[in-house]
């Protein structure tokens, strides 16, 4: 299993009138967090892309448990709990205050994409390396 972190500060213009996050903001937090995970294993999205391979969402849920506002500091929790398998990688992902509440739960889908012919393909093999002593 391979689990990652980062942090976020929510801003202003990501607050609707109730002064909560706009529900639709999470899909970017829950973006960061997955490209900052890549990112920790020391090569990022670009360099998937560069190697010929794209990653689209396929789906994403989101389950909103308390609401987060503005300036507050967020920790964004990514999990990969199994390997990915096939052409398809899940990533589990958790949102946290500062004050450690756990405040939104979700899931991202990603299909692995060779970009020129947008045919099914399987990881990467930079990514199969880096996850590989995650997961012994």
């Amino acid at each position: 299993m391979y689990t990652s972190e980062t942090t976020i500060r929510v801003r202003y213009a990501e607050t609707d009138r109730m002064n909560v996050v706009y529900h639709g903001n999470y899909a970017q937090y829950f973006e960061v967090g997955r490209v900052e995970a890549i990112r920790q294993l020391g090569f990022s999205y670009k360099d998937v892309e560069d190697a010929g391979v794209i990653m689209p969402v396929i789906e994403w849920t989101a389950k909103f448990l308390r609401p987060a506002r503005y300036d507050d500091l967020l920790t964004i929790r990514t999990t990969l709990q199994h390997w990915p398998a096939d052409h398809r990688i899940n990533f589990l992902q958790e949102i946290f205050s500062d004050k450690g509440k756990l405040l939104t739960t979700g899931s991202v889908l990603l299909y692995f994409l060779q970009s020129a012919t947008m045919e099914k393909t399987t990881m990467p093999a930079m990514m199969e390396e880096k996850l590989k002593p995650f997961f012994q």
